[in-house]
């Protein structure tokens, strides 16, 4: 089959398709030549390889009639075989296209995808057509209907993956379950908008695939953070056309009030090291899209700790960034949460800069400078932990947050001051630069780590699927098992590791800041202990929606606290409280309070032992006191007057109970109560 070409335009990248045919435009700064391979319907057979004719501004481009939507092509590029200087050219590779809107097949682990580990830099002669995905050409849809808009000051993130949500909901129709169709079911809508959720925070959909590893020991790459096209939807999770899925999927959530919030991972990709496959970014142009190791040019740097970082400082590399950011934006995506995102903010230097190209892009686009942006502060090159450094609009994730509401639960000593800064916001960490309490995305779980169910039933990480002999997660969930490692039938035990979970859940929910719940977390999904899952795709992972007595009363208790941070917008204020304005009746806008009902004292602040207190908030229409003990027995404590008399709207000791109170009230042994002034 013959194809002619025209010299075409370099602008925009990747393909652009007409009534005629299509643009195809690729940045290369180092190839010579770039080839266009056309396959069949099946993807099987490549039936033609088509020179892109022009090169400007390190942009091959080309127009070729006649092609159209569904049709199947890859890239190969030539240039030179030099790894020394960071140049990896090798024709016989098929390289997807950056660019790419759509992607099918998979990287089948054998034959040229399999680098030798004794000789890594030798030219590899063998071609890869067979065993790659490749790209599908895609007309350029509309662009989605504006989402909710919620404020920041509203917003409830859940934190949740497309396919572990939804895989085992009897209500949804078993072939849509762990699919973007099985999250748009009305069954998965209905329990988000029972909770009072406001914001899905998913999990990587940008296409993935599996590691080397995990194929050989039968896992796979279940959370996602293992990208090769960043504007594709993931296949895996579609059942036909996942482009047009996925925005069915947003779509349904938009009209139920719920934003759509994207993990993305733009640090790294799945080429991952010398040893890892060519599957795109490597074979056009190693040497621009990757940080290579000045000392040896064959190497990369790897601060994200996946084998290789992207060179986000290279003006196409971060075009490339902000593209796909701007392309999920225009599917109806309402914000990002960016994976490591200090190396993010890393300058040519190798340092973190809150002006760092892409962040700044970030933030003056006019699409994307209004959507809601929030980085994950840490990365694992040197000096990665950035907490409260990200410049705005973005968010952080707050782990010291996660940290002190886990060990002050725990009963650890010394914890009080810390908990006081995170219950109200976070000041310390983001309060410059006009920020908002909002920017603290406050957590106790998140995938990374224990669910809150095995916070409270195990101490020990128990990884042994993971095929890495209980090394992988982390060592130290901060968490307690309250007697016996792992379930128990002990009522007494049951009984208080529900109540923990009941006092994180309200900690979280009742504090300044916006909060972040895990998937299953209202329910007591439980991993068996795996603080680690990330290839456990299976039923460790996903959700179990048979839900027991103490589930389902877990889960009525969440939707209480979802509603009573709804209605009282003392619980997310706007600004952040120092107390020092005054109510009309001249209560400060906030207040700690010890046991026996007046100011906390430095004394009970420098007690190490000090595991009870008060914390009163006021403004001109209503005053709320929440009231923590993490001590092992019961703790009196006085209630302020005036007023004479509070309400009990949560009591984590006894959920279902209502009443008023006076002058005294009694917290049962780790417990949390919310008062309201009546």
């Amino acid at each position: 089959m013959q194809h002619e070409s025209r010299s075409g335009r370099s602008f925009p990248l990747g393909v652009t398709l007409s009534p005629d045919g299509a643009n195809v435009a690729v940045f290369s700064a180092h190839a010579t030549r770039i080839e266009l391979c056309l396959f069949d319907a099946a993807g099987e057979r490549e039936t033609a390889r088509l020179t892109l004719p022009e090169l400007t501004d390190q942009v091959f481009h080309g127009f070729f009639p006649g092609l159209r939507a569904g049709q199947i092509y890859g890239l190969r590029a030539h240039g030179p075989w030099a790894p020394e200087q960071g140049n990896r050219f090798n024709p016989a590779k098929l390289l997807l296209d950056p660019y790419a809107k759509a992607v099918t097949g998979a990287l089948i682990w054998s034959g040229p995808n399999l680098v030798d580990p004794a000789d890594p830099f030798a030219l590899d002669p063998r071609d890869s057509a067979g065993l790659v995905p490749k790209a599908v050409m895609v007309a350029q849809a509309g662009p989605a209907a504006a989402g909710p808009g919620t404020p920041w000051e509203q917003t409830v993130l859940y934190e949740a993956h497309v396919r572990g949500l939804t895989k085992l909901h009897p209500d949804v129709p078993e072939r849509l379950r762990g699919t973007y169709l099985g999250l748009a079911h009305p069954a998965v809508i209905e329990h988000l908008v029972k909770l009072g959720i406001t914001a899905v925070e998913l999990m990587p959909v940008a296409a993935f695939v599996d590691e080397l590893r995990l194929t050989r020991l039968g896992l796979s790459n279940y959370w996602g953070y293992n990208p090769y096209a960043f504007m594709a939807a993931e296949p895996r999770f579609a059942m036909g056309d996942a482009l047009a899925e996925f925005r069915t999927m947003v779509t349904a959530l938009h009209a139920a009030g719920i934003e759509v919030i994207l993990d993305v991972v733009l640090n790294h990709t799945a080429e991952t090291d010398i040893l890892g496959p060519t599957l795109s970014f490597r074979g056009l142009d190693n040497a621009s899209y990757y940080r290579l190791d000045p000392g040896d040019r064959r190497r990369y740097h790897d601060w994200s700790g996946c084998g290789n970082t992207l060179d986000l400082a290279q003006p196409r590399v971060l075009q490339l960034a902000m593209d796909s950011l701007r392309h999920w934006a225009a599917l109806g995506v309402d914000g990002f949460r960016f994976d490591l995102a200090t190396t993010l903010g890393r300058t040519r230097h190798g340092d973190f800069a809150p002006d760092a190209p892409l962040l700044q892009a970030i933030a003056q686009d006019p699409v994307l400078g209004r959507l809601k942006q929030i980085a994950e502060p840490w990365d694992l090159g040197p000096h990665g932990y950035r907490q409260g450094e990200f410049p705005p609009p973005f968010a952080m994730w707050n782990d010291r947050f996660r940290d002190s509401v886990r060990r002050f639960w725990r009963g650890d000593e010394a914890v009080l001051s810390d908990l006081a800064g995170r219950l109200l916001g976070s000041a310390d960490l983001f309060e410059h630069a006009g920020r908002r309490p909002q920017a603290s995305i406050n957590l106790v779980t998140s995938h990374d780590g224990a669910t809150l169910r095995d916070l409270v039933t195990y101490v020990q990480r128990h990884n042994l699927a993971n095929g890495e002999n209980n090394r992988d997660g982390h060592h130290d969930n901060l968490g307690a098992n309250y007697g016996i490692e792992g379930p128990s039938d002990d009522p007494a035990i049951r009984a208080v590791r529900q109540r923990q979970c009941r006092n994180m859940l309200a900690t979280l929910l009742l504090a300044q800041g916006t909060p972040m719940l895990l998937m299953g977390d209202e329910f007591g999904r439980t991993q068996s202990g795996n603080n680690n899952a990330y290839c456990q795709d299976n039923e460790l992972s996903w959700c179990a929606w048979d839900l027991d007595a103490d589930a389902a009363s877990l889960q009525d208790f969440v939707r209480r606290l979802v509603a009573l941070r709804r209605e009282h917008p003392l619980l997310r204020q706007v600004r952040y409280l120092h107390g020092r304005r005054h109510s009309e009746a001249g209560v400060p806008d906030v207040a700690w309070l010890a046991a026996d009902g007046h100011r906390m004292h430095h004394r009970h602040w420098h007690d190490a032992a000090n595991r009870c207190f008060g914390l009163r908030l006021t403004d001109d229409r209503e005053s709320l006191l929440l009231l923590a003990s993490a001590a092992t027995r019961e703790q009196a404590f006085n209630l302020p007057a005036p007023p004479t008399r509070w309400r009990v709207l949560i009591d984590t000791a006894e959920p279902q109970r209502s009443l008023e109170v006076a002058e005294t009230v009694t917290l049962a042994a780790r417990s949390l109560m919310l008062l309201q002034a009546v």
